[in-house]
């Protein structure tokens, strides 16, 4: 109770020989702090928010384009044809300024004009110029004349030192591929599926649509195109993610490891607080925009950003998001300036603040933090220990549920206290990570991070980070808000910065030292009646039935790797794919429909595109490679070494199919 007393600024208590007031120094210092740092944070994005505004010029290019003009005028030059004069004119307040004062505000203000012009015009160049993409279809190791110029175009319309959220206003808008093209490539992706029959069948269904119904649809889905900033990416986010009213868990979650072979520390209290850390360092810096917009490809491109990642940074950098659940369809909740998380452990949930006087909690603070709650040895309260199943099973009894418990009370004050924290932790009991001494380590890691136990991770936050008992990591991400390379990008950030900058003492703690005024993780507290807690067991038998359905098998291939298929003049995708056609075909005897996600990143809030990677080309190829009768060169076979490297993947995939 010392620390909680030391929180408060000022206490006073009336007694017969008056008021006795107390003022603590300390926790006014930390006021203090915390609103000069509010107060930076806002400026902060104010000056971010003008040098992406006028991007790719930049706030002092104004200031030489009006000294240019006054220049001009000077020596009697008239650059504006006229304007100034016009402007001069028709200035509201000619009657209260002098003949030169009304001459230098005109041209100032025709300065102005003529800045934000080139900008539009600068805006526009650089959005035609990051519509080509014939840089993708450029051969391994080999560039042409015309992408070089291009790359050295854009480089030059770039301007310096783009911000995070500075290429937002320049890239293209997705495309609407026209009818024609669309019924094409859709026959072609089923031919190597269907039979002359069913092909021929097929081709007259999907002539009828283009004669009928197709031209109208093309026309609202152009109205859209028109309207909308992305045609797709709304669609996609609402009718995939928001309106389906199955389990979340396995069926959209995702999971991300840690790194296989090093483990810093295997305290689990250390390693969960530099992860925090990290965390909060990588958070600190999107809200700043200090991360640098994403390039593709090659080091001679350093020019694209996926404003995609802009997007679902901008929730990040409102302190990550949540799952809000309705009987119809799920509502993103978007947070700003989340300073606590929760933290799982045992069938219990905790708040940990995350900042103090205006600075974030250090790893070694953190540490400290955690360990309070590993040793804290109170039973969960009634229906507590499972209640975060309700967000791995059905959607419609949770949000049910959700109205008539967690609407009113302490239950709805715990609740939001889970859904605006920054981060949701789990402190795991069990020990995962890949160990080659035991036997299917790896499939045990991932079903661990995929579903848990089916209680112990929320589902509906925008992701969990996972501490195990042995200091392995791993992350269990909620997919509306982002796809997969999202994640990726901070989860490899986390993991870098663990390991190569906070680090860890010879005992494996975390560094820092201990700061005593820091308020103690406090429980959240719960009333959950019966009824509830039958709901809640009723959503966890359905998701043990989903968990147990899991069949996962990883295996560990380390043959070779995307440079020696890339000496082969070959793109490692490509490859896999054309792998994985060979493998199923001859596990199976049978080609199938296959999925690939794809990014949209170069176009405008791009998400996830698909790719139907079994092609009249990769099945020729599977047919040529089984035909003992055809020789390397008429199966395409670059040379020997790619065919045994092929080979190699081929029965690795097929092991792990079979």
């Amino acid at each position: 109770m010392a620390e909680a007393h030391q929180a408060v600024a000022f206490q006073f208590t009336v007694t017969p020989d008056g008021i006795d007031f107390h003022l603590s120094r300390e926790a006014l210092k930390n006021i203090y702090l915390s609103g000069i740092t509010s107060w930076r944070k806002r400026l902060i994005r104010f000056k971010n928010g003008v040098l992406t505004g006028v991007y790719p010029a930049s706030p002092s290019s104004w200031l030489i384009v009006v000294i240019a003009i006054m220049s001009t005028m000077y020596a009697r030059i008239d650059p504006s044809m006229g304007m100034i004069d016009c402007i001069k004119k028709t200035l509201p307040v000619n009657g209260y300024l002098a003949v030169q004062t009304q001459t230098v505000l005109s041209a100032m203000l025709f300065a102005t004009g003529l800045w934000v012009s080139l900008i539009l015009v600068l805006r526009y160049i650089l959005k035609m110029l990051l519509s080509y993409h014939g840089w993708m279809f450029e051969p391994h190791g080999r560039m042409s004349r015309t992408t070089k110029i291009w790359a050295t175009l854009v480089k030059m319309f770039s301007g310096r030192r783009p911000l995070l959220y500075s290429f937002q206003a320049s890239l293209p808008r997705l495309p609407v591929p026209g009818v024609d093209d669309t019924i094409k490539r859709y026959l072609e992706s089923v031919r190597p599926l269907l039979d002359d029959e069913q092909y021929n069948r097929m081709e007259s269904l999907a002539n009828e649509f283009k004669n009928d119904p197709a031209p109208k649809l093309q026309k609202y889905l152009i109205l859209k195109s028109w309207w909308a900033t992305n045609y797709v990416s709304d669609w996609w986010e609402e009718y995939i993610y928001l309106r389906g009213r199955s389990p979340i868990m396995v069926n959209s979650n995702f999971y991300a490891m840690d790194l296989l072979y090093v483990t810093p520390t295997h305290r689990q209290a250390a390693r969960a607080g530099n992860a925090v850390h990290a965390m909060l360092i990588y958070r600190r810096k999107l809200d700043r925009e200090e991360h640098s917009p994403r390039s593709v490809n090659s080091k001679h491109i350093q020019c694209f950003k996926r404003n995609e990642l802009d997007r679902v940074s901008l929730k990040w950098t409102q302190c990550g998001c949540s799952l809000n659940v309705s009987v119809d369809k799920d509502f993103i909740q978007h947070l700003k300036d989340s300073k606590h998380m929760v933290v799982y452990h045992k069938g219990r949930f905790y708040k940990v603040w995350l900042h103090h006087g205006g600075r974030h909690l250090q790893p070694y603070e953190l540490e400290m933090q955690f360990q309070k709650i590993l040793d804290d040895k109170t039973e969960p309260q009634p229906g507590e220990l499972k209640l975060a199943a309700l967000t791995a099973g059905e959607r419609i009894p949770w949000a049910r549920a959700r109205v008539k418990f967690f609407s009113r009370g302490i239950n709805k004050a715990s609740l939001d206290t889970i859904e605006k924290a920054a981060i949701f932790m789990t402190l795991d009991e069990e020990e995962q990570g890949y160990d080659k001494e035991k036997l299917r380590s790896i499939d045990s890691y991932a079903k661990s991070l995929l579903h848990g136990k089916c209680y112990n991770r929320w589902f509906d936050k925008s992701f969990n980070l996972i501490a195990y008992k042995n200091g392995k990591l791993g992350i269990n991400a909620e997919h509306s808000w982002a796809d997969a390379p999202i994640v990726g990008h901070m989860w490899e950030f986390v993991l870098s910065t663990d390991h190569f900058q906070l680090g860890y003492t010879e005992e494996g703690h975390s560094k820092g030292e201990m700061n005593k005024m820091l308020s103690p993780p406090s429980k959240l507290q719960w009333d959950i009646p019966q009824e509830c807690q039958d709901i809640t067991e009723s959503s966890y038998k359905m998701a043990k039935v989903i968990a147990d359905d899991v069949d996962f098998h990883g295996c560990l291939f380390d043959d070779f790797g995307k440079g020696l298929i890339k000496k082969c003049r070959t793109s490692p995708d490509a490859f896999i794919q054309i792998a994985l056609q060979l493998a199923h075909f001859r596990d199976k005897g049978e080609f199938c429909l296959t999925y690939e996600a794809s990014m949209t990143r170069l176009f405008r809030e791009g998400r996830t595109e698909t790719v139907r990677s079994c092609t009249i080309e990769s099945t020729a190829f599977v047919h040529a490679m089984e035909n003992p009768d055809k020789t390397g060169k008429e199966v395409e076979v670059v040379d020997f070494e790619f065919y045994a490297v092929q080979l190699k993947l081929v029965e690795t995939v097929k092991y792990i199919l079979s």
